[in-house]
């Protein structure tokens, strides 16, 4: 029987209801039979693919010494396997419980891990997506601490009561075996004993078992004869135990801070007692107490002394110091100081045998915020070189960007510059977690991850074949100057905390420029360049972008109207706006008087040395106008084939020539739409009737305002219209005290600045403004009215299209996207190419309203007319800082392409997409082609016009958590999928869609997620992961000795099968655990839900039980042959026998 398939019938509903919405618009439908569209619903499907970064928040830790694994549990149950670089694994417990302890079975693939629920997991590693094969639940006792003895299969459980469980961690099954606490310490202290905190066997005798409590005792347990051969009482709390290999001897650390060390067999008191951070008095008394120490290790070599390392254990006059991790070898002690709290340390040796000599070599250190691995084997122990992406979470991440099918040679480009900023003094050796291979993908396109921190750096990374490596940091702090005092921390306008933090960024991969607006209202553009720049001043502009109550304000119904714009905008370049940084400000910053004119950061005013990399071609600063700060970018974008950056805010937007280094436009947002337009009608405030506030009034309200707009920023101050000493004082008082929270934000959840949620906030007016933080207005004199009418630029898009509906020449243009909605259009006229275009003045007019779409513009991108993705003009890049010679054969400029003539008819098609809903506009004709409303309940965070499998469409990601992609031009659904619900405004910040099928965003303030839509890559996921587990031979065992294996001494083994097993044993308490078959396990296998992973496992199980019977239908063969040619052999025998013989022979 045939299959159904839903998804074939949703393509037909949305076909047709996608065809009869457009044949509903006149002069569409030709232009919508032109177009082919060859995506469909099953070249999409949803997954993630991989994590990257740190593990969030950190609990537990473990190695297996003979795969070269290492595994990192979290406190949200997340699970992080690491191997050789760019073999790394994430998975996660179903109940989120936080993982207290990880457990290894060496060499066999597998991993035990403890949960804070009280369940323990048995872990399939041998498969590229691990899987839970078995769970055992306890349900009335507390899980404390685990160990599993190396080649063994019996694990001993702890408890919070002090009682000790064995399970089967092949049937996960519990034994009757358990060691009760009364038993164990029975009258050796008159109290509970507190939990179990070590289990350990003896490396000589497997048959002892060393258990230790919380208050001090520690007991050596014979299993055979279950009772306790010594018990071990201190006065101070236990935190850990560690063997000398020979079994002769223990260490324990305790809560004061010192290492008592313990002959087996002269429990009375122990052999020593040291405190290795204590002073030791003069006068012979016991040294004063430290704090604890957490851990200790204890670890032998052959040559030389043991070493023996230990955290914690520290004085308490050490007020504030890091955390350290102390080495003793030998006499030396050495004290590592940590930059974060240890969460656990393991010693890394070259055996996995406890009984034999453990000759460390490494150290690898758990931190909270970082894995630190130190060499053992080198002078001054020196930390390993770690090839992990773990520093994405170095300065918080404030926004991210993700580029698919770059450019070949960027990567090597980024690298080669990358490669000079790399830390000396690392250790020499490889890095020692090298275990698992790397993934056999087909996938080979380069892809790059583009991510702006609070400190103001960029970091570049390679994030191809499914794995991340950075390439190149960029620090955008270099630029400005210091706060060095506290005076100069109270002119720390918008933000008091990380005033360099990056909000924005625009990169053109082609072209190699790069533009970035920061929380200061600074904007700056680089250029890439493989040569250094010894010496070289900064070039500054500075921009007055401010909003008038008459951009806010609607024409009087009478039909007074705004004054009509220039056609044409082109500004010769003034001498203050391209003044180098060496200038000081014009602004004014007295205390008599508002501030204006002066910008949040200063430039630095000393030659700034660049680096080959990323170097400085022109920083762009809002001043203050009139007292009130400039507020802050909400949209950016870079052309470099014209040369052009345009930046807006919701005061308006600005275009600069970073060529001539001059202001085209600067323009509110208001004036942009045609006189005669509906839309800029926006709601009155009741109180505007009022005088109103000088914060927000400019004195040039005339017809020339636009023209003055368009002069040099810092040619000349506006005086405010009302000057009323206590509105300004309250005003910036407020400023101050809403910068302050403002900062908090910025620093402890970086996310609350994205513009697209602020946008859709400020469209509900019931959102209460103590959440809003972020779009709230700095103004005293706005009211919530206002902000709900303030019309914002959300989105750019430079493109080659018809400015006008009557135009038929195709020119170079702007469309400009507003978050009410307005799509609007900016032509721009360029001089010649060559030197004159550095003479000549670029010419800028605003052509009006292309569409209106309900909520915030969020996306916005152009087709021909059948259908392919236009892309912005570019410049190839060229090394402007290279020779003439080396600069001539690089430098490809595109000839200036004449303005085309076109056809009446419409030739192309624009794609817009909102919060709420998509449209494709014909262009020139700008009507309206296709419309899809994509969400009514909630609003989309981000929309990318994306390429996928040869054609094109929009990829929207909701609040409400669905992933959606619209087919282009038709906008028919193709996907939708209830992904993730926005938990955590860091996800809204970051999400960000690419080309063929990727996206990505961080999913923790220290990790990345990697998701793919599309059907190709989920299908050749499986062969692209990484291997953990690779096949391995177990080191032999010591060598016992002649004389030891003659007369004994060597290491005692134990038949726990026997010992442990039911027969013996009994069975344990049903009510004491649960078994869980995992969803690895067969059992899970058959018991998976219905829908398409069950049907798949039925399919597995299913070929297997097929495999199964074909088998013993091939055994049952091969027995009938068998047994047809033992009687054919019979038959000749008996043939032969009676073959010359007479019948009465017989």
């Amino acid at each position: 029987m045939k299959k159904f398939n839903i998804r074939k019938v949703l393509d037909g509903l949305t076909a047709v209801s996608s065809s009869s919405s457009a044949a509903a618009q006149t002069g569409a439908s030709k232009e919508n039979d032109a177009v082919q569209e060859s995506l469909q619903s099953e070249h999409f499907q949803l997954c993630k693919t991989v994590r990257h970064g740190f593990p969030h928040q950190p609990s537990s830790m473990a190695f297996d010494p003979v795969q070269k694994i290492l595994a990192v549990g979290t406190l949200t149950g997340a699970l992080r396997l690491f191997g050789r670089a760019g073999v790394e694994c994430y998975c996660q417990h179903e109940s989120g419980a936080a993982v207290i302890q990880l457990q290894f079975l060496i060499n066999e693939g597998a991993l035990v891990s403890a949960l804070a629920d009280d369940s323990v997991h048995l872990w399939n590693l041998r498969q590229k997506i691990p899987a839970i094969l078995h769970s055992l639940k306890f349900n009335r006792e507390r899980i404390t601490y685990c160990h599993l003895p190396f080649q063994s299969k019996w694990l001993y459980i702890g408890t919070e009561r002090g009682n000790i469980h064995i399970v089967n961690v092949e049937s996960f099954t519990l034994s009757g075996y358990v060691i009760m606490w009364n038993k164990a310490i029975e009258l050796s202290t008159k109290t509970h004993p507190g939990p179990v905190v070590h289990i350990s066997d003896n490396p000589m005798d497997e048959g002892k078992l060393l258990i230790g409590f919380e208050c001090g005792v520690v007991v050596l347990w014979d299993l055979k004869s279950k009772k306790a051969d010594y018990r071990y009482n201190y006065d101070e709390a236990i935190h850990s135990v560690a063997w000398h290999h020979e079994g002769k001897q223990f260490v324990c650390s305790h809560s004061d801070g010192t290492l008592t060390t313990w002959n087996i067999r002269a429990p009375a008191k122990p052999a020593q007692i040291i405190t290795p951070h204590g002073k030791q008095p003069k006068d012979g008394k016991k040294p004063e107490p430290c704090k604890p120490i957490l851990k200790v290790e204890y670890k032998t070599t052959r040559a030389g002394d043991p070493f023996m390392v230990l955290s914690g254990g520290l004085s308490y006059d050490t007020v504030g110091r890091r955390a350290c991790l102390t080495v003793m070898h030998g006499k030396s002690t050495a004290v590592l100081e940590m930059d974060f709290p240890i969460v656990d340390f393991l010693t890394l040796c070259e055996t996995p045998y406890p009984n034999d000599f453990q000759e460390p070599y490494a150290v690898v250190v758990l931190l909270e915020r970082d894995l630190v691995l130190i060499d053992l084997g080198q002078i001054g122990y020196p930390i390993f070189e770690n090839p992990y992406p773990l520093t994405i979470h170095e300065s918080p991440v404030t926004c991210c960007e993700y580029f698919a099918d770059c450019p070949a040679e960027l990567i090597p480009a980024l690298y080669s510059v990358g490669s000079r900023q790399k830390r000396q003094g690392y250790s020499k050796k490889e890095w020692p977690i090298s275990g698992g291979n790397w993934g056999q993908g087909t996938q080979s396109y380069p892809e790059i991850m583009i991510t702006g921190h609070a400190d103001g750096s960029i970091k570049f990374w390679d994030a191809s074949a499914l794995m991340l490596q950075v390439l190149y940091k960029l620090k955008t702090a270099k630029v400005f100057e210091r706060a060095r005092g506290k005076e100069d921390k109270a002119n720390a306008d918008i933000v008091e905390e990380d005033p360099f933090a990056i909000q924005t960024l625009c990169w053109c991969p082609e072209s190699r420029m790069l533009c970035v607006a920061g929380v200061s209202a600074h904007i700056i553009v680089y250029r890439f360049s493989k040569q250094e720049v010894t010496a070289a001043e900064v070039q500054l502009l500075e921009v007055r972008l401010q909003c008038e109550l008459s951009d806010v304000d609607s024409p009087d119904p009478a039909g007074e109207q705004t004054p009509t714009l220039p056609t044409s905008v082109g500004a010769p370049p003034s001498p203050q706006e391209a003044e180098p940084a060496t200038q000081p400000s014009t602004g004014s910053t007295s205390s008599d008087g508002p501030r204006d004119n002066s910008p949040c950061l200063q430039v630095r005013s000393a030659a700034l040395k660049q680096s080959p990399g990323y170097q400085v071609e022109l920083v762009i600063q809002l001043v203050w106008v009139s007292g009130e700060p400039p507020q802050q970018i909400t949209s950016l974008a870079i052309n470099s084939s014209y040369g052009l950056v345009v930046f807006g805010n919701s005061n308006g937007l600005a275009v600069v020539d970073y060529l001539q280094k001059t202001l085209l436009l600067n323009l509110g947002t208001s004036e942009l739409y045609s006189p005669s337009e509906p839309y800029q009608r926006q709601p009155r405030s009741p109180r505007k009737a009022r005088q109103p506030s000088g914060a927000l009034c400019d004195s040039n309200d005339g017809p020339n305002a636009s023209e003055e707009r368009c002069k040099s920023p810092t040619s000349g101050s506006t005086s405010p219209c009302n000057s009323d000493e206590d509105r300004k004082a309250k005003f910036i008082k407020k400023v101050k005290y809403k910068s302050r929270r403002f900062s908090k934000t910025v620093a402890n959840d970086f996310a609350r600045m994205s513009r697209k949620i602020s946008s859709s906030n400020e469209q509900k007016p019931n959102t209460d403004s103590k959440d809003n933080s972020f779009s709230r207005s700095r103004s005293s004199s706005v009211t919530s009215i206002d902000r709900e009418s303030r019309d914002a630029i959300s989105s750019f898009c430079f493109c080659e299209t018809f400015p006008r509906k009557t135009e038929s020449l195709l020119g170079p243009c702007v469309l400009v996207g507003t978050t009410q909605g307005t799509v609007m259009m900016v032509a721009v006229s360029l001089p010649p190419g060559g030197d004159q275009r550095l003479l000549q003045p670029v010419g800028i007019s605003s052509c009006g309203t292309v569409a209106r779409l309900k909520g915030g513009i969020l996306t916005m991108a152009l087709l021909d007319a059948t259908g392919a993705l236009l892309p912005a003009s570019y410049e190839p890049w060229y090394d402007s800082n290279a020779s003439d010679e080396e600069k001539e054969k690089s430098r490809r400029r595109r000839p200036a392409t004449p303005p085309s003539s076109q056809d009446s008819q419409d030739s192309q098609f624009a794609v817009l997409c909102s919060e709420k809903q998509a449209k494709v506009v014909a262009m020139p004709s700008q009507t309206r082609v296709h419309k899809h409303n994509i969400t009514e309940s909630s609003f989309v965070l981000r929309a990318d016009v994306v390429q996928m499998a040869g054609a094109n469409c929009i990829a929207c990601f909701c609040a409400n958590g669905h992933i959606m992609t619209l087919s282009l031009p038709s906008l028919r659904p193709l996907l939708d999928v209830n992904y993730l619900p926005l938990t955590d405004m860091r996800i809204a910040r970051t999400f960000c869609f690419s080309n063929l099928g990727q996206a990505l965003y961080l999913t923790s303030p220290t990790e990345v997620q990697r998701i793919t839509y599309s059907q190709d890559t989920c299908d050749n996921l499986q062969e692209m992961l990484s291997e953990l587990f690779t096949p391995v031979e177990t080191p032999e065992a010591p060598n016992r000795g002649f004389f030891k294996g003659l007369f004994g001494g060597g290491a005692q083994s134990l038949d726990r099968e026997d010992l442990f097993g039911e027969t013996t044993a009994g069975k344990a308490s049903r009510s004491l655990a649960q078994h869980i078959p995992g969803p690895g396990s067969m059992e899970g296998m058959k018991g998976a839900a219905s829908g398409v992973v069950g049907d798949l496992a039925r399919a597995r199980i299913a070929l297997d039980e097929r495999g199964q019977k074909l088998g013993e239908l091939e055994e049952r063969t091969a027995a009938m042959m068998a047994s047809a040619e033992s009687f054919s052999k019979h038959a000749h025998d008996m043939m032969v026998k009676y073959k010359d013989k007479k019948w009465y022979q017989l």
